[in-house]
């Protein structure tokens, strides 16, 4: 029986995640399948359970990035530190999943190869996504990191917890007076119609890990503003990149033969929906 793999989440229809793993398997020559499941947090652990050995490893996303750190067998230390998994691997002993956080790396890969300035970040949301937001602008350098969310309380609490600069209510007047040199949008793509979001950041390079659609609602206000906007779908294909050595070889740090090819084949497999960009 082919070997098998899926990401898994809630709502999971408009997930790029099938078409680029599809794609990288592809070059690599590698008789896997990788598909998309729905799954909410409550029901994580007993989809696990019902695994065969046919089971490779799995991509989680929003909600069960939390849920997937609970139930994980062991963790690598970037999961340990954040409390939050994105990737879990079948364990050589078939006991169970590893879990590791390939965010922070395809985060701070995706920022890095856009050329753009992680000095003084801002933050925008509060979930899972924004903690390796948080540990992704440190990698990066961030001298000053900042947090901002609908609930202050929910804010400081990330920047506490992770050392960033301060936590801020997305509502107060202070963030009109960052000196950010970029900012990192974790909120869901619907989210950016109504979050309220001073017109003076605009002026600051705008990534959005939201891709569905894309131009995502924040990123059309950034647009008209005539500031610059970059859309998720690079951390999406970076972060996957990690994945992809895990399932392969247990380590996120064992590179993939010609990994450029590999990029450049999911890349190809995304291009239409980035038109927009």
């Amino acid at each position: 029986m082919p070997e098998q793999l899926a990401v898994l989440g809630l709502p999971i229809s408009h997930s790029l995640s099938p078409r680029i793993h599809r794609a990288a398997y592809a070059q690599l020559g590698l008789p896997w399948r990788y598909s998309a499941v729905r799954c909410a947090a409550a029901e994580l652990g007993t989809f696990l359970a019902g695994r065969g050995p046919e089971w490779r490893g799995l991509s989680v996303t929003m909600p069960l990035k939390e849920e997937a750190h609970r139930l994980a067998r062991s963790l690598d230390p970037v999961a340990e530190s954040s409390g939050v998994v994105n990737t879990l691997a079948r364990r050589a002993d078939g006991r169970g999943w590893d879990g590791y956080n390939t965010d922070v790396a395809g985060l701070a890969a995706a920022i890095r190869d856009a050329g753009l300035d992680a000095a003084r970040t801002l933050v925008i949301g509060t979930g899972a996504t924004a903690v390796s937001a948080v540990l992704a602008a440190q990698q990066l350098g961030a001298a000053q990191l900042w947090v901002a969310g609908r609930r202050r309380t929910a804010a400081h609490a990330i920047a506490r917890r992770f050392g960033a600069t301060d936590g801020i209510d997305l509502a107060d007047a202070e963030l009109r007076r960052l000196p950010a040199t970029l900012v990192i949008s974790t909120l869901p793509g619907p989210a950016g119609h109504q979050a309220s979001i001073p017109a003076e950041l605009t002026a600051v390079p705008l990534f959005d890990v939201a891709y569905d659609p894309w131009p995502s609602p924040l990123a059309e206000r950034w647009r008209a503003a005539g500031g610059t906007a970059h859309p998720g779908t690079a951390m999406l294909i970076e972060q996957a990149i990690v994945q992809v050595r895990i399932f392969r070889s247990g380590d996120p740090t064992t590179l993939l033969p010609d990994e450029s090819a590999v990029r450049a084949a999911m890349r190809g497999a995304t291009a239409s929906a980035d038109m927009g960009r």
